[in-house]
């Protein structure tokens, strides 16, 4: 595992799959405070076309820029899935937000050279560290 704090700083654009489009659940407020702190933010949805003002993808291989880190707001058993997009769009880290936890993912991107977290919330390692953009 990587050092959260040490991935967030050296992150400008966060590919974010999962964004929901409830404001209620953490899969939304959770990228909109990563976007008010600075971070860039691009979602991933599979029938969304707008979330937080930007324009959604439906994988990350659609994604037309690069990706500083690609943040996961899905189940555990779809993460080896969204590692491998992660190495094929050459993410600089894979986040697995807090509960996710994936062997599989870790060694897919550990394997294809991507920084790996798991199992914690990229807000809160900002907040702690007070990181901003």
């Amino acid at each position: 595992m990587t050092d959260a704090e040490a991935v967030l700083k050296a992150a400008d654009t966060i590919a974010v799959v999962g964004l929901s489009r409830d404001p209620a659940k953490a899969a939304h407020s959770v990228p909109a405070a990563m976007q008010a702190a600075g971070f860039r933010i691009i979602p991933v949805h599979p029938t969304a076309d707008e979330l937080l003002g930007e324009k959604v993808y439906r994988n990350l291989t659609d994604i037309p820029e690069p990706v500083d880190i690609v943040d996961v707001f899905r189940p555990a058993p779809e993460t080896p899935t969204i590692a491998e997009q992660a190495v094929a769009i050459g993410a600089k880290a894979l986040w697995l937000q807090q509960g996710i936890v994936s062997a599989e993912a870790r060694r897919i991107a550990e394997a294809g050279g991507l920084h790996y977290v798991e199992d914690q919330c990229i807000a809160v390692v900002r907040a702690l560290g007070q990181i901003t953009r």
